[in-house]
């Protein structure tokens, strides 16, 4: 697979392009077998007494803010959890999972569910290892690398288009030799990104995306904090962004808990209660540190 460098354009794979792509039903659980050392304990305590509940940290992926979580974090809310939604710069998965690690040592206290939309799932994946209080992984249609892959690699290259076609490029100030902003192009937007919103909901999702550089997806993730904690998987079986059978393979590596959901690329707008109840089974199906 070629990239772009500088200014100049090469062809890339349709599919590599938009699956890395990330803004931010019907609830049917389907489980998958968990590696060693990441078994669920109960959701209580030996003394029978309520659990407390966790801060639960909402983090959107590329193209996206932290306002595609409205509806989950008013659910979360209403059921009594602390919710936190931070922005993700998208300026590099290091330098990403980085700015999210120094977000949950300064505004966390206590335990913690993290959550990651797509792009962000690789995000949680990395910083999560920097904070002890993190007791689960919820990842919602999202990347969940091994050591060593990219947001890039991780997706079977199958289809070539010039990647002018689908994006806008912009320069930043300060970028690294051949890197830029990537914008997704506005008619490419809603079937990409928004199938299932509404039309006009999905034109105004395309006019406010914020730029991801291509350094952010093409980054090699660190070691996974998905090996030492138990993590929980919404896919998402009308995606067209990350094919759900990609979604699969990742999570079942990563020992998850798999819940399916008919939606597309954002469960989290189009079926928010599917999202609040995965986030709640991480909750109670954990226990505390």
């Amino acid at each position: 697979m070629q990239i772009f460098r500088g200014r100049r354009l090469h062809r890339i794979s349709l599919l590599s392009v938009i699956g890395t792509l990330a803004l931010a039903g019907v609830f049917a659980p389907q489980a998958a077998g968990s590696a060693g050392g990441r078994q669920l304990a109960a959701s209580t305590a030996s003394s029978g007494k309520s659990k407390p509940k966790p801060t639960v940290v909402l983090v959107h992926g590329a193209w996206a803010d932290s306002s595609g979580w409205a509806k989950v974090t008013r659910g979360l809310q209403a059921q009594g959890y602390t919710v936190l939604a931070p922005p993700n710069p998208l300026r590099g998965l290091p330098e990403d999972s980085a700015y999210l690690s120094a977000f949950l040592r300064d505004r966390t206290t206590g335990p913690v569910v993290l959550v990651g939309h797509s792009y962000a799932g690789a995000v949680i994946t990395n910083a999560a290892k920097s904070d002890k209080d993190v007791e689960a992984l919820v990842y919602i249609n999202a990347f969940v690398p091994d050591q060593g892959d990219s947001v890039l690699g991780l997706l079977d290259p199958d289809h070539e288009l010039n990647p002018a076609d689908l994006f806008d490029f912009a320069q930043y100030p300060g970028a690294p030799e051949g890197d830029q902003d990537l914008y997704l192009k506005q008619g490419a937007f809603p079937d990409a990104i928004a199938n299932g919103i509404p039309a006009r909901d999905a034109a105004a999702l395309a006019a406010a995306q914020r730029p991801v550089t291509l350094h952010a997806l093409t980054d090699e993730s660190g070691a996974p904090a998905w090996k030492s904690l138990p993590s929980f998987y919404l896919l998402g079986t009308q995606d067209h962004i990350v094919p759900p059978a990609l979604q699969r393979t990742m999570a079942k590596h990563a020992g998850a808990r798999i819940t399916e959901v008919r939606a597309g690329h954002l469960p989290m707008v189009t079926a928010p209660h599917a999202v609040e109840k995965l986030i709640i089974e991480a909750d109670r199906a954990t226990p505390t540190k």
